[in-house]
């Protein structure tokens, strides 16, 4: 089954991460993707090295085109850039697409370290773009951003997924990637009970985008009719075998294989 994604978020130069990751990863499980390009990167595995962010109006004009006549099944946002632009994205959404779950990736900070999304914009996240979303799907230094308080070990999860409810998301996917250990854990909080996902570590440096491509692939499940559970399920074995399969490319944190075959 198809099912059209919309996604708003930055273009990444490099191919693998921001609209190019989200593209790919919707169509590798079958979906239709569309955009709003909210900011363009010169970027590659070593880092951004370069913004432009694009006129609020635009991204909003794009939004509308899109939504008026292709529709969307699902919605995915990405790197926003500013509170401005976070403000407009909302307004676009509740105005073209009421009901339609929207999963939001808050992205801050590029593997390298560049910020993402101005600091002033962080509480424009928090309480416009965050009450909206059926599922928010934060690693643990966004979640400490988020919620306030120090997100290290998998009871600081929990406690920080109750508190992103508390704050009008309608689930929480928990990313546990940045955890110590040789196991990763990622926690989904819906309906008042966790769904916990254990695997192995993957070492590798081709990790590159996989917020990007775990958002968007879980956004297609939705968008497919799939149960929160099992899109999220599908996606993280899409990410893993993506990484697995990664080819190699870059001097840094590289891209993964998009092309993997999904299950």
């Amino acid at each position: 089954m198809k099912g059209r994604v919309l996604i708003v978020a930055g273009s990444d130069s490099g191919g693998g991460a921001g609209i190019q990751a989200d593209i790919k990863a919707v169509t590798a499980m079958n979906g239709f993707a569309a955009t709003a390009i909210t900011a363009l990167t010169a970027q590659n595995t070593e880092g951004v090295h370069g913004v432009m962010g694009i006129e609020p109006a635009f991204i909003a004009q794009q939004i509308e085109v899109v939504l008026s006549d292709i529709g969307a099944d699902a919605l995915k946002t990405g790197m926003l850039h500013s509170a401005e632009v976070i403000e407009v994205v909302a307004a676009g959404i509740a105005r073209h697409a009421p009901g339609v779950p929207l999963v939001v990736d808050p992205v801050m900070v590029a593997k390298g370290g560049h910020r993402l999304l101005l600091t002033e914009a962080e509480a424009a996240l928090r309480d416009t773009l965050l009450p909206m979303a059926a599922l928010i799907t934060p690693n643990l230094p966004e979640a400490e951003v988020l919620v306030g308080f120090a997100v290290r070990v998998e009871a600081d999860m929990k406690r920080a997924a109750q508190r992103l409810m508390e704050l009008g998301a309608g689930a929480v996917l928990m990313k546990g990637g940045h955890l110590e250990g040789d196991r990763v854990v990622d926690l989904l909080f819906h309906d008042g009970r966790f769904d916990r996902f254990e695997d192995t570590r993957i070492a590798s440096r081709s990790t590159h985008g996989t917020g990007c491509t775990l958002a968007s692939a879980i956004a297609a499940g939705l968008a497919q009719k799939m149960t929160l559970h099992d899109a999220v399920a599908r996606a993280r074995d899409y990410v893993r075998r993506a990484i697995e399969t990664a080819p190699g490319f870059g001097r840094g944190h590289g891209p993964l294989n998009h092309a993997v075959t999904v299950k």
